[in-house]
């Protein structure tokens, strides 16, 4: 998500801190790179001009340009300029009591992922508690209604439909009247969507927002199609008065146009975000995180709710408990990466925490989830007590039949040893202590991967030229060697 826009911000703040002392001039260069970079984002001309001004009029004053550090100082106006360009937010659905019933019409173009979301916002509100009916409004497409009964099947929803029907706000109305009937106290139209906004399809949106009066009428954005997405949410709105936007396909390449240009142009409030194909890929929209998500600083918040959501909580306090103990194993280690799974790819993952951007960078090809297979046929492959105690126990013979079980070679066997001695101290170190600390040490854990010379001291000085293959090999060499070393320190000798 904003990969592009990420790069184009971290190579212009990469430009304002290798400037030295700053000066207006070269604070006002590096500007103008935060600003190529917006637009080449496909976020609207006007946004990005009126944001630059903004941000423009605070980065060149006095006090910025004598601070200690002015380009943090930067970032941290980028930053809340980006948030109140894409804020204030209001997520709320407004749904009326459970006694009543709340019409929501969802409408968009063709191809926007539209029905799709009706679905994942029927699972939203079923998790809630209501009892969502998925109307198939959408007649222009007949394929729309086998897909949300489809949807309705997989998510165990009333789906209402009439194909004998040709006018579409007979269907809605239909279907408003009869909710209460069906049980349904949330009613979601899937209306009719085209390949572009006409004439046709305004007046027949009017109509049903007319005869229908729902609540409230969103309209589902694709996220990727940058300012046409703009243009397009503009016409609705005009058309509908929007209650809210919904942007779809987030997890793509989107350039990131759309969500920091939408809210500025149509007044409208951005209500959730589409992070995939599931249909629990559907997040609340949040300014802040998303200002942080593009300026590389993850979303952390994102990432604990959805921890608290797909994590076996009870597991979880007793690893917590057993660390407390200085109890750490192979089968807690392959516990945990399991967990982890839950949130989705691990690619994703790491992009929502802060300060882990750069090692996603840093494994450049590596894929982490053919490498956690892997690692999982290995510890599969391995007793109880190998697991238990894979330094004390594991041996050259031992080695090669794990190998030989996993598919492996023996020397892989031998480094999951060595990182899970690593990782067992740090684990344990880590029980008890709050977030902020355990974020610390796996932001030094980051730094130790990404920079192999940071242990070493003054031994060597990382040059940022990429190390040849005999290079590495002495370095970890080195390493090993310095954290045997730490290892008879602590055990006093």
């Amino acid at each position: 998500m904003f990969e592009a826009l990420q790069d184009g911000l971290s190579g212009a703040f990469k430009t304002l801190r290798g400037k030295g002392k700053l000066s207006e001039a070269n604070m006002r260069d590096g500007l103008k790179l935060v600003e190529k970079s917006l637009l080449e984002a496909d976020v609207s001309f006007p946004v990005v001009r009126e944001f630059m001004a903004h941000v423009t009029e605070q980065a060149v004053g006095e006090k910025v340009l004598k601070s200690l550090d002015p380009s943090q100082q930067v970032v941290g106006i980028v930053y809340d300029e980006l948030e109140k360009l894409m804020g204030p937010v209001d997520n709320s659905l407004h749904l009326k009591a459970k006694d009543e019933v709340t019409v929501l019409m969802m409408c968009g173009l063709q191809g926007s992922g539209k029905t799709t979301t009706c679905g994942k916002l029927g699972r939203m509100l079923k998790e809630a508690g209501r009892k969502p009916l998925l109307v198939a409004a959408d007649l222009q497409r007949p394929a729309a209604i086998d897909q949300l009964h489809v949807l309705g099947e997989q998510l165990d929803i009333a789906v209402f439909s009439d194909r004998a029907q040709k006018d579409p706000v007979i269907v809605c109305k239909s279907a408003v009247d009869q909710a209460k009937k069906l049980g349904a106290d949330v009613v979601i139209l899937d209306t009719a969507g085209r390949l572009h906004v006409d004439d046709e399809l305004m007046q027949q949106l009017e109509r049903i927002d007319r005869q229908c009066a729902p609540h409230q009428v969103y309209l589902v954005v694709d996220g990727m199609t940058g300012q046409d997405a703009v243009n397009s949410a503009k016409v609705f709105n005009e058309a509908l008065e929007l209650d809210g936007v919904i942007l779809t396909k987030m997890d793509g390449d989107a350039r990131g146009g759309a969500a920091l240009s939408v809210k500025q142009v149509t007044g409208v409030p951005i209500k959730f975000i589409g992070t995939g194909e599931h249909l629990d890929a559907l997040e609340e929209f949040h300014a802040d995180r998303m200002a942080g998500r593009i300026l590389g600083q993850g979303d952390i918040l994102t990432l604990v709710e959805k921890a608290q959501r797909e994590f076996d909580q009870d597991e979880m306090i007793r690893q917590e408990e057993r660390m407390l103990k200085g109890e750490f194993t192979l089968d807690d280690f392959k516990s945990q990466l399991s967990q982890i799974k839950k949130l989705g790819p691990l690619q994703k993952v790491m992009g929502l925490i802060p300060g882990m951007g750069g090692l996603k960078d840093a494994l450049g090809d590596v894929d982490p989830e053919h490498d956690m297979k892997r690692l999982f046929g290995i510890i599969d492959s391995m007793t109880a007590d190998e697991r238990r105690s894979p330094t004390k126990v594991i041996d050259q013979s031992r080695r090669r039949r794990i190998a030989a079980g996993s598919g492996v070679e023996p020397h892989e066997v031998n480094e999951l040893v060595k990182q899970f001695d690593v990782m067992a101290t740090m684990m344990t170190s880590m029980a008890g202590k709050g977030m902020r600390e355990r974020m610390k040490m796996v932001r030094e854990m980051q730094s130790s991967l990404t920079n192999p010379n940071a242990s070493l001291g003054k031994k060597k000085q990382h040059t940022g030229k990429r190390l040849s293959t005999q290079e590495r090999a002495k370095l970890k060499k080195e390493r090993d060697k310095e954290l045997r070393k730490r290892k008879r320190d602590q055990r006093g000798g």
